[in-house]
């Protein structure tokens, strides 16, 4: 057994937990964050891409709209490389009201959400895909950004200020002392390893896991309703700007480009448990139905990946239990002190990925105020290291960077032009990574062929370097394929279907995946 002790157990390692993670160790407390899986594994690896403009909620929810356009400048500027400034329009698609047009930019100016009406020949002028029927359209500052790479930078940032990030420890206990919050028990899944944490604050932030959290530390339940929605992502960029329908927020309008794809989003239906989220046959015809209105000839691009995440909403009196699409998506800090006489531990629910930073600091100045301590924020002030970090992402980052190093390496995946130098080195840093958790950093298998061509090299270079042995590269591969696969069956049809059948036959009839020697232990790989 381990035993650690630290100021602040932070448990989450979504955006927000590790936005809080950041602003703790950087206000001088030790910190340690805990997720059981990778960070980014869960809403946060699971959305549609959007930096937002506030723009979507100028009518619904006034208040998350300031939020959103308030903290869509500060990442922008502390975390550009995460970060494309796409733009964004908003539009009267046939059929929908041309008025709603004027209760948003009423909606826009009381909020503080930069937008402005411009011609239809303009926005089909920069947008030639657009339906050609549309009556109204109003821009706006949305933008896209890499989910994972900023929560990584944030993660990595909280190291350089002294904070411990575990991946792959999962909660187990959390202990008290009369009504205070002592310790946080965890097993580390890698190896098995018991891990004993003692602290003087946890601070929950475990997304549509919180209630479970919670109630180890033997709080009544927390009303976070986790709101399932799923997103499809089609194969290059149909548009080069967020486009959304400029309607009351619904189920599919929303197309956001991000690297190379564009993804179509998303639906949001209550659910009871945020780890079993069905990719429905039924929504997924309905993503590629709201995108022929945005999109004529949407339904003839390929569809490459579906996926479904849980969205973390604070329950609102105002609508019925079961209606996610109309709650708030705003933030709350739950005060288990003064609800369940609990001292030292407080949840956050609600929110946007696009104001993760904004719950960090509200949640940890709850924290500071508990504690009787003053101690300034400063994440909005202090950039986040990422490979060019005052310039923000563009599409064509990845072509310059293999064009200056393509006489000397290998590209492993040519849709993603991840590099055999990209991939090697991340193998060093995570020795008991798996291939999916170095496709959230490197996106090894997320393009047209969906791994069916850069796994299996993946597979054999981890090997021939000897970063793994035969047992753990079946294994590795096994698992990777059958990830992939989970997304890839709710939309075959079209080419989709012809690149699943080649991708079979390479790993059916050339490699016999299915009856590769499998180890003992490759359940906890």
């Amino acid at each position: 057994m381990r035993k650690l002790a630290v100021d602040v157990v932070v448990i989450g390692g979504g955006s927000t937990g590790a936005g809080v993670v950041r602003d703790v160790a950087m206000r001088g407390y030790s910190a340690v964050l805990l997720d059981r899986a990778d960070l980014g594994q869960g809403t946060t690896g699971r959305f549609h891409g959007l930096l937002h403009s506030g723009g979507r909620y100028v009518v619904s929810d006034p208040m998350s709209a300031t939020e959103c356009a308030q903290e869509n400048a500060i990442l922008s500027r502390i975390q550009s490389s995460a970060i494309e400034l796409t733009g964004g329009y908003f539009v009267t698609c046939p059929g929908d009201d041309p008025a709603f047009a004027d209760k948003f930019l009423a909606g826009a100016a009381a909020t503080g959400v930069p937008a402005r009406e411009i011609a239809v020949a303009e926005a089909l002028r920069n947008e030639p895909r657009l339906n050609p029927g549309i009556l109204r359209a109003v821009e706006v500052e949305d933008g896209s950004v890499d989910g994972w790479q900023l929560v990584w930078g944030a993660a990595n940032s909280a190291k350089a200020h002294g904070a411990q990030v575990l991946t792959y420890h999962t909660v187990t206990r959390i202990d008290r002392e009369g009504n205070r919050v002592s310790a946080v028990h965890c097993t580390d899944l890698k190896s098995g390893e018991e891990v004993v944490i003692e602290t003087n604050f946890v601070l929950n932030c475990a997304g549509p896991w919180a209630g479970q959290i919670a109630h180890m530390a033997g709080a009544d339940p927390v009303d976070v309703i986790p709101g399932r929605g799923i997103m499809i992502a089609m194969n290059h960029r149909l548009v080069n700007r967020v486009v959304n329908r400029m309607i009351y927020p619904a189920d599919g309008d929303i197309l956001v480009p991000v690297h190379t794809v564009s993804i179509i989003g998303t639906t949001d239906v209550k659910v009871d448990d945020p780890d079993n989220l069905a990719i429905e046959h039924g929504e997924v015809q309905q993503m590629l139905d709201a995108g022929e209105v945005l999109i004529p000839g949407f339904r003839n691009a390929r569809a490459l990946h579906a996926w479904a995440g849980a969205r973390p909403l604070i329950k609102d009196k105002r609508v019925a239990a079961a209606d996610t699409r109309h709650m708030s998506r705003g933030m709350a800090v739950i005060d288990h002190t003064e609800r369940d006489g609990l001292d030292g531990m407080l949840t956050i629910g609600g929110g946007k990925l696009t104001t993760y930073r904004l719950m960090a600091e509200h949640i940890v100045d709850a924290m500071c105020d508990k504690l009787g301590e003053k101690r300034e924020c400063r994440t909005a002030k202090e950039n986040i290291p990422g490979p060019e970090p005052t310039k923000n992402y563009v599409v064509t980052h990845r072509l310059e960077e293999r064009e200056h190093d393509r006489l000397d390496e290998q590209i492993i995946c040519e849709c993603e032009l991840m590099s055999r130098r990209m991939f090697t080195e991340a193998l060093a840093e995570q020795p008991k990574g798996t291939f999916d958790d170095l496709r959230r950093q490197l996106r090894l298998g997320m393009g047209p062929c969906q791994g069916g061509f850069c796994s299996t090299r993946a597979t054999g270079i981890a090997l021939e370097t000897d970063h793994i042995d035969i047992e753990r590269a079946n294994g590795l591969l096994r698992l990777f394929l059958k990830n992939r696969w989970i997304g890839l069956w709710p939309i075959l049809y079209g080419d989709q279907v012809r690149q699943t059948a080649l991708d079979n036959w390479i790993f059916q009839g050339t490699l016999d995946v299915e009856h590769l020697p499998k180890a003992e232990s490759e359940v906890a790989l």
